[in-house]
């Protein structure tokens, strides 16, 4: 699905390099590379604050803590995303509110919104999933008329650009009060282990965030809030700091590859492949198909037999979940999610995918229709 020894190869150099000079300076935790990396990464988001920490996990949970919500305080989300956006809502004694996608973008439908708000409604979660972003500039303006936070989980869109309908432009992240991502190695900006981090534009949440991920300490030794122990290590910060000069350059990579898929695809009857939003870029974290629900799985292993791999992202939504059934939600509740779940196939997508490997994977799947 990903080749991160191809893509180190071609950055071998300047990797190495990087690892050497921290582990020469032996300042393994909050090492230079940490504030540096911070500051570039500010830089190419255009934000004021990046506060780098432990996993893409502990950036959502730190983010809900900055906002002192109160137990039973509900937060919107969706079904159709990775556990973790659930999870740290159900952490911190909140409670999560689930609205549907929207069928072809997999993104929060911002129209069902107002459905679900309450008056104990404090915060809203979109997730860009795949890698384009969620129509923000309409749950903004929900999130505007009822005083509501909006955290972005942007960690499978990071450098995504999102245009509003007045042509300004914003990078995924950046647009809500805060935003969050991952650098999990199979991201597009991958570490060699775990980080995190988080976005805002916002000073009093800069300095909050910061504090927080660092055991609520602010000076040395005081601790004005109850905070975590999630710290980027300065060896990920260093790998990571050259990672993001080639980062425009893997998303076209990701581009690239998503468009001779498109060409061997898209006039399949039974494939739908990826939609493209007209406000946001399309990073192609994943490059998802949409198949019948019932010859789905016999592609997946019609593939594997062939030695090609492919994901389902994602099996089960988060409503059906064993560790959530407890919230009330029944299947049907979400109609467009269920039915991803079962369509849905995402095929190999990465930084070093020649054509001919791409088109090896199409042909393939050309041949189980054809046979």
């Amino acid at each position: 699905m990903v080749d991160l020894h191809g893509q180190y190869l071609r950055i071998k150099e300047e990797i190495n390099a990087a690892i050497q000079k921290v582990i020469d300076s032996s300042a393994f935790i909050k090492g230079g590379d940490v504030r540096l990396f911070q500051e570039e990464l500010s830089a190419y988001m255009g934000v004021a604050h990046t506060i780098a920490c432990g996993n893409g996990t502990d950036a959502l949970q730190v983010a809900m803590m900055a906002l002192d919500l109160q137990p039973g305080d509900e937060v919107i989300t969706t079904p159709y995303t990775f556990i973790a956006t659930i999870e740290v809502i159900r952490l911190l004694r909140l409670k999560p509110v689930l609205v549907d996608v929207e069928p072809g973008t997999f993104n929060m439908d911002p129209e069902k919104l107002e459905d679900v708000y309450t008056e104990r409604t404090r915060a809203i979660v979109p997730v860009h999933l795949f890698g384009q972003c969620a129509n923000m500039e309409a749950i903004m303006a929900f999130a505007g008329k009822y005083g509501l936070f909006v955290i972005e989980d942007s960690a499978q869109a990071l450098g995504a650009l999102y245009t509003y309908s007045d042509g300004t432009q914003q990078r995924a992240g950046t647009i809500g009060h805060m935003g969050i991502t991952s650098f999990f190695p199979s991201k597009n900006l991958g570490a060699f282990g775990d980080g995190g981090a988080l976005f805002t534009r916002n000073d009093h949440f800069g300095r909050r965030l910061a504090s927080l991920v660092n055991h609520g300490m602010q000076k040395r030794y005081f601790y004005d809030h109850v905070g975590v122990n999630s710290r980027l290590d300065t060896l990920q910060a260093a790998i990571l700091r050259v990672k993001l000069k080639h980062l425009d350059e893997y998303h076209l990579a990701r581009q690239r590859t998503a468009d001779w898929y498109d060409d061997a695809l898209s006039g399949m009857a039974e494939v739908q492949t990826p939609v493209r939003s007209a406000f946001s870029t399309h990073i192609f974290h994943q490059y998802t198909i949409q198949l019948p629900a019932e010859i789905r799985d016999d592609l997946k292993r019609w593939l594997q037999e062939k030695g090609i791999p492919s994901m389902i992202y994602y099996p089960l939504p988060l409503h059906l979940q064993g560790a959530y059934l407890d919230l009330g939600y029944r299947a049907g509740d979400f109609p467009v999610s269920e039915k991803l779940c079962k369509k849905v196939l995402s095929l190999p997508m990465h930084t070093e995918m020649e054509k001919e490997q791409a088109d090896h994977i199409s042909g393939a799947i050309q041949s189980f229709f054809n046979s």
